[in-house]
């Protein structure tokens, strides 16, 4: 496939779409990419994502597919299935779900009858849409009871997950974040489900990756019934789903995603995330998915040498939340706006049992495992935290903003964005 020459009909026969294309790679490569749920992947993936296994359909699973012509693309399914069993020691794996909502909805829907009861973390807590926010359809459909965090520390009240599954009796106890900056105690999760006969489901699509390069625990390791992880976060692949389960729960999982959820997956997608797999599985990942976290510990703490707020005090994963009306007098919002300003991506975020609406929220969540996938270091991670405080704490002042992009522009020169 020659990029090249694809680029140049890009440019002759689609000038618009081809100057937003330019223009993307270009902010990329000038600024960082800080949100934690967004990452470069492998250079490898991308020619994978428009090869030939876009244009097959292949309703159905491999042996069983409903149409003909299935070879090779049975070949790449299997592939990733045993590349995923493999990574992370799961029993089965199906990697066929197009994104991280779909994945979860497919394992409620496979496991649970509507009405049942669920029990997941609150979203302003750290928890996602997907856990069964009010506002998704999930949340409708199932009877979701949800724990919070506590104290300046930020961790779950354990004690009080427990009397709120005894009390509830779910059958599914959930697990998982999207802005929680600890580790989880899935021992812990485990004992609770056994007491009141409850099936367990971490949703680790933050984490995956550092799961996959065994710098995080594994729960499938203190016997969870279920995993899942999209696969373009930490794990650097495509964008996708992955659901890692025991055996005994194989079929139901598998018919929940087809037919009960989806028609025919995106092949080019699987062969992608085939390749990650295995790229996952190498030293270098390993060394990666530790330095991510070594990351995150030096960005926190420059942010703390800075007199920023850290919502639990730092981390213990890959993303921080600043508490920015605490430290800055500023929703996080604003405060997102200004670093987009000097070219530092990061995301606005709520923060526990935050009084402001979802979108003028009290708080900033920023990562780790983009800088790192770059060739950052903690001392780098260090001068980025001095830019986030001194920007934030003068976002009026364009002469200082200019000043401190130009910053940013040089730091990011010497780090090349992988596959641009």
């Amino acid at each position: 496939m020659d990029l090249n020459r694809l680029r140049d009909d890009l440019a002759e026969k689609d000038p618009d779409l081809f100057s937003a294309l330019t223009l993307e790679e270009d902010r990329q490569r000038k600024g960082l990419e800080l949100i934690p749920s967004e990452n470069y992947c492998f250079p490898e993936v991308l020619p994978l994502l428009g090869s030939a296994f876009t244009n097959k359909y292949s309703e159905g699973y491999p042996g069983r597919r409903y149409y003909g012509g299935q070879p090779n693309t049975d070949t790449i399914e299997t592939l990733a299935r045993e590349r995923a069993c493999e990574l992370f020691r799961a029993e089965h794996a199906n990697v066929q779900p197009l994104s991280g909502s779909p994945m979860n909805q497919a394992v409620y829907l496979g496991l649970l009858e509507p009405g049942d009861t669920i029990l997941a973390m609150d979203l302003s807590h750290g928890g996602h849409l997907t856990h069964g926010a009010p506002v998704s359809h999930m949340g409708r459909l199932f009877n979701f009871v949800r724990y919070k965090t506590i104290g300046a520390q930020g961790d779950i009240d354990y004690d009080v997950l427990e009397e709120t599954a005894i009390k509830e009796r779910p059958k599914l106890i959930v697990c998982g974040h999207s802005s929680y900056p600890r580790e989880v105690n899935y021992a812990r999760f485990q004992v609770i489900a056994d007491k009141v006969g409850a099936l367990t489901m971490a949703d680790v699509s933050h984490v995956g990756g550092l799961i996959a390069g065994d710098a995080l625990q594994n729960p499938l390791d203190h016997g969870f019934d279920v995993m899942t992880t999209t696969t373009h976060k930490s794990l650097r692949g495509p964008r996708g789903g992955l659901i890692l389960c025991k055996t005994k729960h194989a079929k139901a999982i598998d018919a929940s995603v087809f037919p009960g959820l989806q028609g025919g997956p995106h092949m080019n997608q699987i062969a992608a995330t085939a390749l990650t797999l295995k790229l996952a599985a190498a030293p270098d990942f390993r060394n990666y998915a530790r330095a991510v976290l070594a990351n995150a510990q030096a960005l926190a703490q420059s942010l703390r040498d800075h007199q920023v707020r850290l919502v639990t005090g730092g981390t213990e994963n890959h993303l921080l939340v600043i508490d920015t009306v605490e430290s800055f007098g500023m929703d996080g919002r604003r405060a997102q706006e200004v670093l987009d300003r000097i070219e530092l991506t990061t995301n606005k975020q709520v923060i526990p049992d935050d009084p402001n609406p979802p979108m003028r929220p009290s708080g900033l969540r920023l990562g780790t495992p983009a800088p790192t996938a770059r060739g950052m270091g903690e001392a780098d991670m260090a001068i980025v935290g001095r830019l986030i405080a001194s920007a934030l704490r003068s976002p009026e002042d364009e002469t200082h903003l200019a000043g401190l992009e130009a910053e940013v522009s040089a730091l990011t020169a010497r780090f090349p964005v992988p596959g641009l």
